[in-house]
């Protein structure tokens, strides 16, 4: 009986983590209650409470083991031997597949309950999370255009490099492609878009002649 009792509380679990994805992705984060989240899960108001303390409890349990693979996926092409543009290549093709393959989620990936990406120490796990891949992407991004560690040019780089992954990445939210058949049939586009940004930024950082 205690076996049978621990099963149904772990599908009952996934089941409200279930809804709470279904909502957040068709209704945003903010818009969604937990009232809502335990109707859709099939269980009451107030047993969702056993389970998940609060909204952000929930944010964290389907985002924070994604966010964290791919951080580990970045954190090994800074470190490893890649050249620094190869490196960066293999990065953005990285994250461009992971949110192809989240489309769904993606937005409350990155963005529920955001801060700053230059905040040092944010009081959510998420964000920490969040904020550290944004420092990776950033030392691959110095790496490749020998830009000063700290400095306004670096940060304001990285935010721009970044705005460009995550237009590729919303462009395609609502298309009935695989991820397998976007990254496939657009994978040169994704190429040059990456390298005609990175030429661009070399015009603008070259020192005068």
């Amino acid at each position: 009986m205690p076996r049978k009792k621990q099963v149904r509380s772990e599908q009952t679990k996934q089941d409200i983590l279930n809804a709470a994805g279904r909502l957040f992705a068709a209704k945003g984060y903010d818009a969604v209650t937990m009232r809502e989240v335990a109707k859709e899960a099939g269980c009451s108001h107030t047993a969702i409470y056993i389970y998940f303390e609060d909204k952000e409890a929930l944010l964290h349990e389907l985002s924070i083991p994604a966010l964290t693979e791919l951080q580990l996926q970045i954190e090994e092409k800074v470190s490893g031997k890649l050249e620094p543009e190869e490196a960066l290549r293999q990065i953005s093709l990285d994250f461009i597949r992971f949110c192809l393959i989240h489309r769904n989620m993606h937005r409350i990936f990155f963005e529920a309950r955001s801060v700053r990406v230059d905040e040092a120490e944010p009081e959510l796990e998420i964000n920490r999370v969040r904020n550290g891949m944004f420092r990776l992407l950033m030392q691959a991004v110095r790496q490749c255009l020998d830009l000063p560690e700290g400095s306004e040019r670096l940060l304001s780089a990285t935010r721009i490099y970044f705005y460009l992954l995550h237009g590729i990445v919303g462009t395609y939210q609502l298309s009935e492609e695989s991820a397998e058949e976007l990254m496939e049939r657009l994978l040169p586009t994704f190429r040059e878009a990456i390298e005609v940004l990175l030429l661009g930024f070399r015009a603008q950082h070259a020192p005068d002649k």
